[in-house]
């Protein structure tokens, strides 16, 4: 009997690690099966980190264009700028030479004012010297038309 027991024994452990093996099988198959799921759900992440990176790339790229054109609309503005920049100088100069044009003529015309002040003097003094003449003429031309 002893035989009969140590056999059925074996047999009881052995029964025991099989069943302990199927449990430790159904265990790592449901671990699989998540895994797998999660390798799935990684595919869908990886798939939608590759379609990220190329929009980020296309957005880079159009950034880049779009950086590009106003650097160079920039570029022109500035240019205008430095255009109307030198327009104002010569209109500045322009200015500040019609200014000494005007203050040379306003001082020319208060030079004149005082002369014009003494000239009146001199103009009726040259106007009576021209009657006397006249006078001294008349005479003359009445003896001459006589005559």
């Amino acid at each position: 009997m002893s035989g009969f027991s140590f056999g059925l024994i074996i047999e009881i452990v052995v029964a025991i690690l099989l069943a302990l093996t199927i449990g430790y099988c159904y265990i790592l198959n449901k671990r699989l099966v998540g895994l797998h799921a999660d390798k799935e759900n990684m595919r869908h992440m990886i798939a939608d980190l590759i379609s990220a990176t190329n929009l980020a790339n296309s957005a880079i790229g159009q950034l880049k264009d779009v950086a590009g054109e106003a650097d160079a609309i920039l570029n022109s503005r500035l240019e205008e700028a430095e255009r109307f920049g030198l327009e104002l100088a010569n209109h500045v100069v322009a200015g500040q030479t019609v200014v000494e044009k005007i203050s040379q003529i306003t001082s020319a015309a208060k030079q004149s004012q005082t002369i014009a002040r003494v000239d009146p003097r001199r103009a009726e003094m040259a106007l009576e010297q021209l009657k006397i003449h006249e006078k001294r003429k008349a005479p003359e031309k009445r003896l001459g038309r006589v005559a």
